[in-house]
């Protein structure tokens, strides 16, 4: 019958206990000490749970958190424009005709030159960034102006929201709230020869839109 000897603890105040032998069938295994310090355990102990995630799981995540969207994966629109929806919003649907109310981004180059936060109201003691309302389907641009509001919280004042492109008004139709979608702006459908900000004339640019409340249409 084979024999096994017992070894000895192996601790840290001790790592020369590590160096065991076990005789087994007349067969010796030598375990070779570890070198591990204080400072190793320590350090292993605190490091988060991600750091052993499976490499499966860091795979699926990075894949969700890419900014840099295959152009394939892109749908295109009636109007010819490619849109690519971040987040698919479980809300009411944004139809033709109907008030979207929406905070939208033009991005170019990775700089924000135009955005609906850059809209504000004063309400007491804060400062709000303002929805950007619209019709989806109308005409761009009619809705700009901004009047003094009053209302219970103390609102004081409105500043003029910035000019979103032609695109918004349309590639809109079909989000549901909570949604948010990226669209590729052609420069006919953006800013045009003109350009806005720091997007230049003929540019083509990146519309982010997240659609946060739809009015339906009155039906009479």
């Amino acid at each position: 019958m084979a024999s096994l000897r017992t070894l000895g603890k192996c601790t840290l105040k001790n790592p020369e206990s590590c160096s065991k032998t076990i005789t087994h069938t007349d067969q010796k295994v030598a375990f070779l000490p570890l070198p591990i310090s204080r400072r190793s355990v320590v350090l292993i102990s605190v490091l988060p749970l991600s750091f052993f995630a499976a490499p499966q799981t860091l795979l699926a995540r990075e894949r969700r958190n890419r900014k840099a969207i295959p152009l394939e994966d892109y749908l295109t629109s009636a109007d010819g424009v490619k849109y690519y929806d971040l987040v698919e919003g479980k809300g009411p649907i944004a139809e033709k005709g109907s008030t979207a109310q929406v905070h939208f981004d033009c991005i170019y180059r990775g700089v924000t030159a135009v955005s609906s936060r850059e809209s504000k109201i004063l309400a007491g003691n804060r400062i709000i960034a303002q929805p950007y309302e619209f019709q989806v389907g109308a005409i761009p641009g009619k809705e700009r102006k901004r009047e003094f509001v009053e209302n219970p919280n103390g609102l004081f004042s409105a500043q003029a929201a910035p000019k979103p492109p032609k695109a918004m008004y349309t590639i809109t139709e079909g989000m549901r709230v909570g949604g948010k979608r990226t669209v590729i702006v052609p420069p006919e459908a953006g800013y045009g020869p003109k350009g806005m900000n720091e997007i230049p004339p003929g540019a083509e640019f990146e519309l982010n839109i997240e659609l946060l409340q739809v009015i339906p249409t009155e039906r009479k």
